[in-house]
């Protein structure tokens, strides 16, 4: 599926409106085959686009769940979209590049014992290593 009817079809489905900066941003990660930070956003949408309309349209999309962010060691956060129903997964970090890539089959399925009265809403699991590039 191209990745504009499916940006539209995401935030159609979400009652968001399909405004032109998101449609890119999102049309944009949708097509990115890694996590992005804001300045490769930034360069893949070509153009000039205003630095706070991006920072916005990211934020809608992490609350409205289409994105999530993934924060580097490097304290830049990344971004990717997320097409389909949220569902936990892993991801691996590129100590020779810093790329971040998502991990989607595999299992992060583990146990979890937390101290009564605590309640996990998210968990974090980041594999770093050497992506082929860098390997």
């Amino acid at each position: 599926m191209d990745a504009f009817p499916q940006a539209e079809s995401l935030i159609r489905a979400r009652q968001g409106r399909a405004t032109p900066a998101r449609l890119r941003v999102l049309a944009t990660l949708l097509a990115a085959p890694r996590a992005l930070t804001h300045h490769e956003l930034e360069t893949a949408l070509g153009e000039p686009f205003d630095r706070v309309t991006l920072y916005r349209v990211l934020d809608w999309l992490v609350k409205e769940r289409l994105a999530h962010k993934i924060a580097g060691d490097d304290r830049v956060w990344r971004f990717n979209a997320v097409a389909a129903q949220t569902h936990p997964h892993a991801h691996f970090r590129c100590t020779g590049c810093g790329k971040v890539f998502c991990l989607e089959n595999l299992s992060t399925s583990f146990a979890l014992d937390l101290p009564t009265g605590f309640r996990a809403e998210h968990v974090d699991l980041t594999v770093a290593g050497r992506c082929p590039n860098c390997a």
